[in-house]
């Protein structure tokens, strides 16, 4: 079957979603946890108890990562290195935030000395807690436009800093992303524990809960006054990878024009919403499984507002609006598309299959008993 190149273009807009759903909700609650470990974790067994809920599955849940960026790398790839590039610094705390996990969580009981597990522990908070805000506070520019253009041969410039990045906007967004993911990570602490950690989880929980219903409603409503991009010239939805031949204009409200064309667009916000507040609700009540599903679907939510948001744009230049990368422009050839979409067509279901299998079979809750029995081979 021969999928024609415009819906190709879109079908890799919602598989890149897709991957960065799964990486928010397979390896977010990971990260949740870290970025509680050192606050509900009183002790180094109740401590050990936290880093366990996650230990069989933390460094598996990474492929979502990993197969996002190189997802995006392969169908946007001016994309890739347009953003590589001007979030560079960014991206490297990113990933020296990162390297504090598997070393944390491989090394951190190797030693029966409290001030060496302490360490580590504040080392997995860093790679559970920096990483989320960074996401957050890259897409708060996204929204706003990032400083960039192309010279005559399409090689792309980053003209701003990276402490223009921390504006107050996207430092908001950074905080719903990190009460996002600490909301989820919460509510799967309360479902694989119990006892006083699963209490101080669930007031973490409800805590995150309202501080991310807070800052998601500041956040969409302060993007309503937030100049966004808009096409002010034909779109070519066949268009070959040329992101300079196109004209974008700048105006209030733009971020909003998807939701007034498509009404059927709310459902995605209004998702966000009610799967928050379920969640909250249902965390409460001690239902922890349906919880984190409807955590989940919050999660699916949020990120999905910033999507539909933002479609067809992707990056937006705010020096150079002409060279925002969109949809339509910034991807690779109709081939690459073709023979990407058919691979992850038989790869990402195996994916899915088998974390949903180990799940499966290390779920259960996670006690001192566990721990005690599990002295050398738990972490």
């Amino acid at each position: 079957m021969i999928i024609d190149y415009p819906t190709l273009k879109i079908i890799w807009w919602l598989l890149v979603g897709v991957l960065l759903v799964g990486f928010a909700i397979m390896d977010g609650h990971d990260m949740g946890v870290g970025s509680l470990l050192p606050f509900v974790g009183k002790g180094d067994v109740e401590r050990r108890i936290v880093i366990n809920t996650v230990g069989p599955h933390w460094d598996g849940n990474q492929v979502w990562f990993i197969t996002g960026g190189g997802a995006i790398f392969a169908a946007w790839p001016i994309v890739y290195a347009t953003a590589f590039s001007g979030f560079y610094w960014a991206m490297l705390a990113v990933l020296w935030a990162l390297f504090f996990r598997p070393v944390g969580f491989d090394y951190r009981s190797k030693i029966h000395n409290a001030t060496w597990r302490s360490t580590w522990d504040w080392g997995l908070f860093v790679g559970g807690f920096v990483p989320p805000v960074i996401f957050g506070v890259a897409f708060g520019n996204l929204l706003q436009g990032v400083p960039f253009h192309f010279d005559d041969t399409l090689v792309p410039y980053y003209t701003g800093s990276f402490w223009g990045l921390l504006n107050p906007f996207a430092l908001l967004c950074g905080v719903v992303s990190s009460a996002m993911i600490i909301f989820h990570g919460a509510i799967y602490l309360m479902h694989r524990t119990e006892g006083e950690v699963y209490q101080r989880s669930r007031m973490a929980m409800m805590l995150a809960g309202m501080v991310l219903l807070v800052t998601f409603t500041a956040a969409g409503l302060w993007v309503q006054y937030i100049p966004g991009y808009a096409y002010a010239s034909v779109v070519d939805f066949a268009a070959l990878p040329n992101p300079l031949g196109k004209e974008v204009v700048r105006e209030a409200g733009a971020w909003m024009a998807n939701y007034r064309s498509m009404p059927l667009t709310l459902l995605v916000p209004a998702l966000a919403y009610l799967g928050a507040i379920a969640a909250l609700l249902l965390a409460m009540r001690g239902r922890t499984l349906t919880a984190f599903v409807a955590s989940s679907l919050a999660i699916v939510g949020i990120i999905g507002t910033a999507g539909v948001s933002m479609f067809p744009f992707v990056m937006p230049s705010s020096t150079v609006p002409n060279a925002s990368l969109t949809v339509w422009d910034a991807v690779s050839s109709h081939l690459t598309l073709t023979i990407m979409f058919w691979a992850t067509m038989i790869f990402m279901p195996i994916i899915v299959v088998y974390t949903s299998w180990a799940y499966k079979v290390m779920s259960g809750k996670v006690t001192a008993a566990y721990i005690r029995e599990n002295e050398h081979a738990a972490y």
